[in-house]
């Protein structure tokens, strides 16, 4: 072989060691990177492992915390509400023993006094005894003394004795007759003044109170133009055929009708929400409506009267009373509705006529009288009669009862009474009207008197509250335990009333509720 290929190889195989020793020096170093690369990664990986772990441990110490918290805060909770109601227990527990002692005590004294009481009586007998047996010895004595002066038999003496006692029996009847008299007259008018009082609270009514305007409201303001016309043309035509003022100003969505009959204001009403809805205003049209709206209206006055009568029980009313009757709906009486007024007299008519024994017939005619007794404030046509006097010939027309007539013309006293029916219905038309709330002028002294009664208790020294309650016949006064002790409290309650008697004007009667509540609290923690 040639020395330079031998040389040539030399080198070759030289360099191929060389590369070797360096690939593997090269891959060494790439390892030993790698190693050291992956220990960090490490590292920092078993740190943020550390770091979460940490932060989690936090976490739910905190929780747990909270959750301690929360059932340890729903235990004192439990723990309170059930100490309160053992505390209400014990209190309600130590009341009822109070209560039951009290009794006892009264129970102990009531029979203490009954014993004292008999053997006050049993010495009083002893005494009536031993003095009747001494006056019939007297009595035989003097009886022996008459005979032997006016040498009078016994039984000649005795019937002389008999007239003298007659004419002294005369004398004591005429002055226990008087008596009985006055206690009856007493006796009558307590039971009258309860009979009233007990109409009065099984009747209740509802009341509506009637103005001169209606109120029509509208969706928006442009219709107010639509409702006005061309040059005012609509207004009028709805004007002249209602008689009704409509009144359009600047007030937002919202015109006014007045006048002072409430059902030409409904015909107005109806017939407006009528033409509003249908969108068509025009002079033709507004004539056409207010006819129908007219007629439905007589309808509906109708069967209010035939609801009205039926609801009451009045059976057999002619037909235009009916309907009179149906139009009180739409009348007011001093800021009363005339129907419901008539309803409540027909109502206290009848509770009345049958607390006074009077019999179902006389009951029925009371209830009708009531119900009709106004229908003179409700004619078709202008008369210069007073309404009572108009109702009383209107009613006679319809074929009514003489009684009934006779009631209606009578009860404001414009006629003689005849029946036993016309003072009933005048005093329940005065019971309906004068009675705390139902007429406008009556309810401000109303209030007036609820709030008088309510100051007067609160200006005594330990009253926490004063509630006038069941339309002024109570007062239910709250004091302070601490200030008021239980005997405090029936002398505040008689002071009160004393004082309510004294100073106030007031119809019936006012119960004086004194109320003294203690009220222990504790609280367990």
């Amino acid at each position: 072989m040639d020395s330079s290929a031998i040389l040539v190889a030399i080198v070759a195989v030289a360099a191929i060691s060389i590369g070797i020793f360096l690939g593997k020096l090269l891959f060494a170093k790439n390892t030993q990177r790698q190693v050291e690369e992956a220990e960090q990664s490490a590292k920092k990986i078993i740190e943020d492992a550390k770091t979460h772990a940490e932060t989690l441990k936090e976490k739910k110490i905190l929780e747990a915390k909270e959750n301690f918290l929360r059932l340890k805060s729903e235990h004192e909770k439990e723990v309170l509400v059930r100490n309160q109601k053992v505390s209400e227990g014990e209190n309600k527990l130590k009341q009822m023993q109070q209560s039951i002692n009290d009794k006892n005590a009264s129970l102990q004294k009531q029979i203490n006094e009954n014993q004292q009481l008999k053997e006050n009586l049993d010495k009083q007998l002893e005494v009536v005894n031993i003095k009747r047996t001494e006056l019939e010895r007297h009595q035989e004595e003097h009886i022996k003394r008459l005979e032997k002066v006016s040498n009078l038999s016994a039984e000649e003496a005795k019937a002389e004795l008999i007239e003298l006692v007659k004419e002294e029996a005369r004398t004591a009847a005429m002055a226990h007759v008087k008596e009985i008299m006055e206690e009856a007259k007493a006796n009558a008018t307590k039971e009258a003044k309860k009979i009233i009082i007990q109409t009065i609270q099984r009747t209740g009514a509802e009341q509506t109170i009637e103005n001169a305007i209606t109120v029509f409201n509208l969706e928006s303001d442009e219709i107010k133009g639509q409702i006005i016309g061309r040059e005012g043309r609509n207004i009028r035509a709805l004007e002249a055929a209602t008689g009704v003022d409509l009144i359009i100003d600047d007030t937002p969505e919202a015109i006014v009708l007045s006048c002072f009959d409430p059902l030409r204001r409904e015909v107005a009403r109806l017939s407006l929400q009528r033409l509003v809805q249908d969108g068509r205003i025009h002079p033709a049209r507004i004539e056409e409506v207010v006819e129908k709206t007219k007629k439905q209206l007589e309808e509906q006055v109708m069967e209010i009267g035939e609801r009205t009568i039926i609801e009451l029980g009045v059976h057999g009313l002619h037909k235009d009373l009916v309907r009179m009757v149906g139009k009180m709906r739409f009348r007011s009486s001093y800021g009363q509705n005339l129907l419901m007024h008539s309803k409540e007299t027909a109502n206290l008519c009848g509770i009345m006529a049958a607390e006074l024994g009077l019999g179902q017939k006389v009951v029925k005619l009371a209830k009708r009288a009531g119900l009709l007794h106004d229908i003179g404030k409700v004619p078709d046509e202008e008369t210069e009669l007073s309404h009572a006097l108009l109702g009383a010939k209107l009613a006679e027309k319809s074929g009514e009862h003489p009684a009934i007539v006779n009631a209606i013309g009578a009860h404001h006293d414009e006629m003689e009474m005849a029946y036993i029916i016309s003072p009933i219905v005048q005093a329940c038309d005065a019971i309906s009207g004068a009675r705390p709330g139902a007429r406008r002028e009556m309810m401000q002294s109303y209030l007036q008197r609820i709030k008088d009664l309510e100051a007067l208790a609160m200006a005594y020294n330990g009253v926490e509250k004063a509630y006038a309650i069941q339309a002024g016949r109570e007062l239910r006064v709250i004091v302070e335990a601490d200030k008021v002790s239980d005997a405090d409290s029936d002398r505040l309650s008689f002071e009160i009333a004393d004082k309510i008697q004294k100073e106030m004007q007031y119809p019936g009667q006012v119960k004086v509720t004194v109320i003294r509540e203690l009220r222990a609290v504790n609280i367990a923690r």
